[in-house]
């Protein structure tokens, strides 16, 4: 269902070790705005519902809430460390369209909340 590159994995663990906080795994969901409709959401948890899905990628505890699951289906995630303009990238096989900023995107099959750009 999603995929994370060995980069991605190793930079994030690196980061969940950083912050001394016992069970915490890696989040990823998607909420309506953003300047393309959707926006995609990443960051540390250690809450999981019941209705979660929760994947293992190179031994790292993935978990998705599934109303988010069919945006994110296919999506690989990377991380280029290339100085200023290095960071975590996200390619979205259900995106149509994109903002310059890659945090938003617009869903081949749902419009979502799009928003004017804060640029």
């Amino acid at each position: 269902m999603i995929q994370i590159s060995e980069a991605a994995a190793d930079k994030i663990k690196e980061m969940l070790a950083a912050e001394e906080v016992p069970n915490l795994f890696l989040r990823l969901g998607v909420t309506a705005g953003g300047c393309s409709g959707f926006s995609y959401g990443m960051g540390f948890d250690d809450a999981q519902a019941p209705s979660d899905k929760e994947f293992e990628l190179h031994g790292l505890k993935v978990v998705v809430d599934k109303e988010s699951a069919k945006y994110l289906y296919g999506v690989e995630i990377d991380f280029k460390d290339q100085g200023m303009g290095g960071g975590f990238t996200i390619d979205n096989p259900n995106a149509v369209a994109s903002c310059g900023c890659g945090q938003s995107f617009k869903h081949k099959e749902e419009e979502g909340a799009p928003e004017k750009c804060d640029d």
